[in-house]
């Protein structure tokens, strides 16, 4: 027999063996040594023994329960668990079906304060379409708010009265676990100022939405995931906070799990005083013929203004996953907030003729709300065969928000020359709004093959807000108070947002995309019920007020997302580019859309427009990371065309108070274009384990186009954030946080705003309560107390120079004691990620 012959023999003898052989099964049950809690998803390893390779393993399930199969042989078998001791079988020959029985991994002391060291850094992670911002233990925000929290993210700011910006740009989309949620105010985003930070775990900043989102927001989207512990057993956190001026509040945070269910609920109280102050000089230029000249008159109003706000608000979230089968769970949870605010302000308003003060007046304002909200969500989701990325998930939300406002007003003269002064008009407003809400959507995913995915859903939102306007009067003659019919009305409005979508997403090496397409209707409905017919409301107003009024948009939304992953495969660093375009909608609110008349003051009212149309963007975005040990660099540029932009203008309504002063109507239109160019860059250093630097530089510049009432509302802005955090451990593990925020001057069309800085300061020390944690933070919010507005108002018949501060400096002390957290898991578990199901995980 020749060579070639035997070898050709003993490799078909070899192959028709090895698929003979028939494999044999190990299994076991991996415990917690001390509670005997099953361990979820610890990690079997098995290797041969000859050359210590690898050739399968596997994970434990919700009961600590693994099932592997090999061919018979000798191998090496080892059990892992992140911050536990490895458990190893040396040499075990496997000849036929093996039971390891009970497999107990103790607590890795010496280990467990390192891995929670890095759990609390702040981390970025690069996705096909956002940036995903692990919030850690940010001593700055100990004791404070989700918009606290918020204002540390890169690429986000929050100015001083809560409204929240994304690349400076305010209409961005907040969503609370992938949903809108009651959580985030139907909309309001001050709401967020009412939330724990404690309850954040991580921020998606997504500025170049897949179609799996919402169209709206040209922003992009602020995706706030809240904390549910997949520790098994029972623990929790409670966090007790106390400041100056008046911040008392607590927060508790309970979860239980156990092989079939997982129980999570946390519970807030807060009691604040909130001291704002703002200061207004306004000059308005009159132009009369007396008969012989043109004369021009100037009439100047400065207005200082004190106001103490006491707020009291309650919030619980109460929920349960329940783990049906191994492949399917359905979860249910009630979300109820309370708040009763009362605001006592003082206003003291000086009025000039030509530089000669006229009159001194002090106005009196004690407003009371009260706010009962909440929401209760069922979430079903079903996995399909051993992929567990193959899922179909549906969702119901239904959420109800009723609201009650009260509103005193009375005005005394302090001096006045005038001979006979009219007698200020003692005011009552009352207000009542209903909101409800439901959410119907429903998301399937098909994993094909390892590295593609197809997606396809539906989503459903309908909206509806009752708001109950009455104003009663003082009559001046008689004394008595009586109902104003010019301004009481009821606005019944409606938003209903019916949508589907598909997407698809591969990757080929290190090229990955994803591409998507959204069909969205919408239908903007109002009603108004006015105790004046229409003609008698454009006499009253001297502009038309559409009572009814019935909007219905079609609009489709294609998204394209790229990453190009540069590392290599034995690189020790990260580095990859990203390009995204996505098209979005901004669908005006009801507050923009309600044509009836509000008033901010005698002197200033808001008129919505009904005929307002969505406007339209397109946004390129180009993003490139860079990842060493110590370093992180992210940067991006990008550029947004929209259409029919909104901006709100003022202008002079030709009436005058009883006291001869102008009533300027501000009013929101639609102009034509704006164009937005910006470009963004972010590091995070930490060259020792006690020194953590982290900074971001956002520059942008935007340009109106559009005219109204014939009046040019053209404008080019340039403007620019940046943000600065260091966190140095000092002696005895004490941490030092330093936090420092810049945003540069900006203009519109008729306003200039001053650059704005603001310095937040705390330390932190955490001390160990036998396996529990104790930490203890003193922080100062705005140090300098310069966290103020400053802007010059410009039109063709007033200038205004104002100046307001939210909130003053602030200084707190909070307590966060965390008990029977030994257990985290540090990643989490595929069952489900809090968030939306989302994208193709394909990191950058």
């Amino acid at each position: 027999m020749n060579l070639r012959l035997f070898t050709t023999l003993l490799f078909v003898f070899t192959i028709t063996f090895s698929f003979a052989q028939k494999d044999v099964k190990i299994e076991g049950t991996v415990l917690e040594q001390d509670t005997n809690i099953p361990l979820e998803y610890a990690t079997v390893v098995v290797k041969t023994k000859e050359d210590n390779k690898i050739i399968t393993g596997g994970i434990t399930d919700t009961k600590g329960e693994f099932n592997v199969e090999v061919p018979a042989g000798t191998y090496i078998i080892s059990v892992e668990y992140i911050s536990y001791k490895t458990k190893t079988f040396p040499e075990q020959t496997i000849s036929k079906n093996t039971d390891l029985g009970i497999i107990n991994l103790a607590l890795n002391v010496d280990t467990l304060n390192e891995v929670m060291v890095v759990a609390e850094r702040t981390t970025v992670e690069i996705k096909l379409d956002k940036k995903v911002y692990n919030i850690g233990k940010d001593l700055t925000t100990a004791g404070g708010t989700v918009s606290d929290a918020l204002n540390n993210v890169p690429s986000v700011a929050v100015d001083i009265e809560g409204s929240i910006s994304l690349r400076g740009n305010e209409n961005v989309r907040i969503l609370i676990n992938g949903k809108p949620s009651a959580m985030a105010g139907f909309g309001d985003s001050n709401v967020l100022s009412q939330l724990p930070a404690e309850a954040i775990e991580r921020v998606e900043v997504i500025t170049s939405p897949s179609a799996r989102y919402d169209a709206e927001g040209t922003a992009g989207i602020l995706n706030i995931i809240l904390r549910q512990k997949e520790t098994l057993g029972f623990n929790g956190s409670i966090n007790v906070t106390g400041g100056q001026p008046d911040n008392v509040g607590i927060s508790v945070n309970l979860n239980y799990r156990t092989e079939k269910f997982n129980l999570f609920s946390n519970f807030g109280w807060r009691y604040y005083d909130a001291p704002r102050n703002s200061y207004s000089d306004v000059t308005y230029f009159d132009t009369f013929d007396d008969g012989e000249t043109v004369v021009q008159e100037y009439r100047r109003i400065i207005e200082d203004q004190e106001v103490e706000r006491l707020n009291r608000n309650y919030n619980g979230n109460i929920g349960m996953e329940y783990f049906l089968n191994e492949s399917s769970s359905i979860t249910g949870s009630l979300f109820y907030r309370f708040g009763s605010d009362a605001d006592i302000s003082l206003n003291n308003s000086e009025r000039f003729n030509n530089n000669a003060i006229v009159e001194e007046t002090l106005r009196r304002e004690k407003e009371t709300e009260e706010d009962n909200s909440y929401q209760i969500a069922i979430n079903y989701m079903k996995r399909f065969g051993d992929d567990s990325d193959h899922k179909l998930t549906v969702d119901f939300q239904y959420e109800n928000d009723a609201e009650e406002g009260f509103t005193n007003l009375n005005e005394d003269y302090i001096f006045t020359n005038a001979t006979n002064p009219s007698n200020f008009q003692i005011e009552q407003e009352f207000t009542t709004e209903d909101q409800k809400e439901y959410l119907i959507q429903a998301d399937y995913v098909l994993p094909i093959g390892e590295d593609a995915r197809f997606e396809a859903g539906f989503r459903s939102n309908l909206e509806n807000e009752i708001t109950d306007y009455r104003l009663v009067q003082e009559n001046t003659l008689t004394g008595f108070l009586e109902v104003n019919d010019t301004l009481t009305n009821i606005f019944d409005y409606d938003e209903n947002v019916n949508a589907i979508y598909t997407q698809y997403g591969t990757k080929f090496g290190k090229f990955s995309f994803l591409l998507g397409l959204r069909l969205e209707h919408t239908q903007l409905k109002g009603n108004i019920d006015s105790r004046l017919t229409d003609e008698e409301l454009i006499e009253a107003y001297q502009f038309p007020i559409q009572t009814k009024f019935d909007n219905n948009y079609l609009g489709l939304f294609p998204t394209v997302n790229f990453i190009y992953n540069l590392s290599g495969t034995e690189s020790d660093s990260e580095e990859s580019i990203t390009l995204g375009f996505n098209r979005r909608i901004n669908r005006p609110r009801g507050w923009y859309i309600n044509p009836f008349p509000s008033r901010s003051s005698r002197t200033n009212v808001f008129q919505g427009n009904p005929n307002l149309q969505p406007a339209f963007s397109s946004t390129f975005d180009l993003g490139y990371l860079k990842r060493w040990e110590k370093l992180t660099l992210t940067s991006s540029i990008y550029y947004q065309h929209e259409t029919d932009s909104f901006e709100r203008v003022e202008e002079n309504t030709g009436q005058q108070t009883s006291d001869g002063i102008n009533i300027i109507r501000t009013i929101p239109i639609n102009l034509s274009s704006n164009k937005r160019t910006g470009a963004e860059l972010g590091l995070m250093y930490s060259p020792k384990k006690w020194l953590r630097l982290n900074t971001s530089f956002n520059f942008f510049q935007f340009e109106t186009e559009g005219e109204f009432n014939d009046v040019d509302y053209s404008a080019k802005n340039t403007s620019w954030f940046a943000r600065f955090s260091s966190k140095v451990t000092l002696p005895l593990q004490i941490d030092w946080q330093t936090n420092a925020f810049y945003r540069g001057a900006q203009q519109d069309a008729q306003s200039d705003t001053e650059g704005l800085l603001s310095i937040d300061l705390a330390l932190s020390k955490e001390v160990k309560v036998v396996s529990n944690s104790l930490t203890v933070s003193l922080n100062v919010r705005d140090l300098l107390n310069s966290r103020k507005r400053q802007s010059t108002t410009t039109t063709p018949f007033f200038e205004r120079y104002s100046e307001s501060q939210w909130r003053q400096r602030q200084v707190n002390l909070s307590l966060i004691y965390r008990f029977n957290q030994k257990l985290d898991k540090r990643e989490r578990s595929k069952r489900g990620d809090n968030g939306d199901g989302d994208d193709m995980d394909f990191e950058g």
